[in-house]
This record gives C-alpha cells, structure tokens and sequence, in this order.
C-alpha cells in the first residue's frame, strides 16, 4: 500500500484524524538504506501517538546533505519501502534541509527525533515548542548509520577506494 501523500493532502487527513482525538506524531530523515536503527526510530516514534506521519528527504535534499553517490535509492523507492512498515501511517516528501515546513503545515503533537539528538539539539525545537508540541528522542542508542553503512559494504565486496567517497 502506498502511504506517500502531499503536504496539502496530508493537511486535510491530520485535521480529521485530529476531531476524532488522535495524537500526531512526526518523524524524519532520509532513509536511504532501511536498517535496524531506523526500524528502532519508527517503532519507538510511532508509540508515542496514534497517526505516525514520515517527513522524507526528497532525492535533491538528501543529495545536499549527504553529498555526492546519495542517495542509493530514489524517494519513490525509498517512500514505498516506508509504507511497507506497519507503524507508518503516512509518508510527505520534503526539499528543504530541515523539515521546518512540514512542521508548521501539521503542527505534530509530537516532534520524534532519533537518539542521535538531545532534546536541546533538534533543529527545529523552537517551531514544535512554539505552536504547543513536544519534542521526543525515539529508538534508543544510535547503532547504525547509513553513512557507516556503506563504506562496510564497500570494503567487503573489495572496494576500499570507493567506500572515501560514499558518505
């Protein structure tokens, strides 16, 4: 099932899921190559309310982030691979470096970070902080990255010199 929605669409179905008194809670990132960590993230995020809503980065999002060779997967592969996940409710793409934009069309009642953040360091707390949401580090210790991921791919399929250039 695809659970990929607009921003405009998305709008209306938390307003309706909002009058039957469900709680919303965001989450972000990229999600270029599903891991444990990530399923961590999603499942201890997706507790915290009723309605889990993934902010995805657009391909050109993640690609400024993370640099060139990201990312592996296209956001159409990635969005799916997220609605396949029972503890996604939604998934909203996002172009921009923080998901600031999304925040303020939704207005979560839970802003979910992974553990690789305080409570003090996510980007966006004074938004969420702002209109009356809270901000919650979901998914336990930080095992896994993306990031760290590949190099370890690369090595193991003998190509060390490639693995300098994913990031």
């Amino acid at each position: 099932m695809n659970k990929l929605r607009t921003l405009a669409t998305l709008k209306t179905i938390i307003t309706r899921e909002r009058r039957r008194g469900r709680r919303i809670v965001l989450a972000n990132g990229g999600f270029d190559l599903l891991h444990v960590g990530h399923i961590r993230y999603l499942e201890a995020a997706a507790r915290r309310g009723d309605v889990l809503v993934v902010a995805l980065n657009s391909d050109a999002s993640l690609r400024r982030l993370k640099g060139p060779g990201r990312p592996l997967l296209p956001q159409a592969e990635r969005a799916a691979v997220l609605s396949g996940l029972a503890c996604v409710n939604h998934v909203v793409l996002f172009g921009e470096p923080t998901v600031e934009r999304v925040l303020r069309a939704l207005r979560p009642d839970v802003h979910a970070k992974g553990s690789d953040y305080t409570r003090r360091t996510v980007p966006e707390r004074d938004i969420v902080l702002a209109y009356g949401g809270t901000i919650a580090i979901a998914g336990g210790p930080k095992v896994r990255s993306t990031s760290e991921v590949i190099p370890r791919v690369l090595r193991r399929l003998g190509r060390p010199g490639a693995a300098g250039r994913a990031r």
